[in-house]
């Protein structure tokens, strides 16, 4: 069943995001209000050193007042490398420098509300340069070893789902005599 937007009306913008009221005819006929928000492309990226360990920073969200392991990730702003804004991202909330990225996964973490993809990228080599200089974006920065991914996810201490799955899928390419866990 394919939905069909009619129209779109622009409700409200800042440099972040828009929100946007659209007409949405239904598979039967019918007529649904449904309000979307309209983001930039989010660039993720993180390092995997020679121990296996990912660098991970341990942040609050305040919206959802929760604490938890996430990559470093921001918008991708206007003219610049998707690529190039992951690696900005790392080193400004890290203080680590990546090697060359890989691209790992591209997702829409929530496609029923809003057009956002998170394209995630990952190194096997990076360099300290220095203190983060968005060091108030996290409580800590830590080299956690990929092993205990599993147990992280499922303990809930990486509640975003686009960094959870990002992780499963390092650990599983990094480690794949380790299987995961057995439920």
């Amino acid at each position: 069943m394919q939905w069909t937007k009619q129209n779109e009306q622009h409700v409200y913008s800042n440099r972040w995001f828009s929100v946007n009221l659209a007409d949405v005819e239904l598979p039967d006929g019918r007529h649904l209000d449904h309000f979307l928000i309209r983001l930039r492309p989010v660039a993720v990226a993180t390092v995997v050193n020679d121990a296996n360990e990912v660098l991970l920073l341990w942040r609050h969200r305040f919206i959802t007042d929760s604490w938890g392991w996430e990559l470093a990730a921001g918008v991708v702003e206007d003219g610049e490398d998707v690529a190039g804004a992951a690696a900005r991202e790392l080193e400004e909330e890290t203080g680590w420098r990546p090697g060359p990225l890989h691209h790992l996964m591209s997702v829409e973490p929530s496609n029923g509300l809003t057009d956002a993809r998170h394209h995630i990228f990952w190194s096997d080599e990076g360099e300290y340069v220095g203190d983060p200089v968005d060091a108030f974006e996290s409580d800590r920065r830590e080299w956690v070893p990929l092993k205990v991914v599993p147990d992280l996810v499922t303990r809930g201490e990486v509640p975003a789902a686009n960094m959870a799955a990002a992780l499963l899928l390092l650990h599983h390419l990094r480690l794949p005599e380790a299987g995961g866990p057995r439920l």
